[in-house]
């Protein structure tokens, strides 16, 4: 008797058919269209860029940037300033009386040189009506200021004054220094500015030392910078609104 099992076994199995793609213009089956819409989208993987050998390239061209144009460097006047007024200390005593001794010496043997024939005169003038006077016999008084020993000592203050503004005032003015202040190291300066004074505050700088020292207290105006301060200023310093510097 046949067994079925064994004839199910030997039964060849049948061929699956072929799939073929459904014609133009019909439509697609159920099953194909959810198969084909469940299936993800395969985007295509980017290609990666052709490498170009490093002996091919072309190096970037370098940024032109503007050419400027060389300029001297120029000092800040309000730093120039700025640092005149940091450096200026007041001149050591010690320079102050040493140039004040060479100025006064060169002045000095100026006055004398053109005071000294003018005093001689002057002398001889007043001899003279000293021995007409006797001649006479009398007692008669003898003025020694009269017109020519006035116009002569006239000369003198003068010469005095001219040579001091020459000497003393218009280098004051001009480079703050005189020939003593130079030598010793210091200068005049303005309080404010720091800077030479003007000529009408040089001027009136020699003026009251002038007249100071001619009054016998010019000792007393030049000691005065051991006890001024800040600036240790003399009297002539005040009236000029300057100090010596050094």
């Amino acid at each position: 008797m046949p067994d079925p099992a064994r004839n199910r076994a030997q039964a060849p199995s049948r061929p699956t058919p072929p799939q073929l793609p459904a014609p133009a213009g019909t439509p697609d089956s159920w099953p194909r269209q959810v198969h084909q819409l469940a299936r993800p989208e395969q985007t295509p993987a980017p290609q990666p860029p052709h490498a170009v050998p490093a002996q091919h390239r072309q190096a970037a061209p370098p940024e032109q940037q503007p050419v400027t144009p060389w300029k001297p460097p120029v000092d800040d006047p309000f730093q120039q300033l700025a640092r005149a007024q940091a450096a200026a200390r007041p001149a050591g005593l010690g320079k102050r009386l040493a140039a004040r001794l060479l100025d006064t010496v060169v002045l000095g043997a100026l006055v004398g040189a053109v005071g000294f024939p003018l005093a001689t005169r002057a002398l001889d003038h007043v001899d003279r009506k000293i021995d007409a006077a006797k001649q006479t016999g009398e007692t008669v008084t003898v003025w020694l200021l009269d017109s020519t020993t006035a116009g002569l000592l006239g000369a003198v203050v003068a010469a005095f004054l001219v040579l001091g503004f020459l000497l003393e005032a218009l280098p004051t003015a001009k480079w703050g220094r005189t020939l003593g202040k130079r030598l010793c190291g210091v200068e005049v300066r303005d309080i404010e500015s720091h800077g030479p004074p003007t000529v009408k505050a040089a001027l009136r700088r020699w003026l009251v030392y002038g007249v100071l020292g001619l009054l016998v207290v010019g000792v007393v105006n030049v000691l005065w910078c051991l006890i001024d301060r800040p600036w240790r200023q003399c009297w002539h310093d005040k009236a000029a609104h300057t100090f010596v510097a050094g």
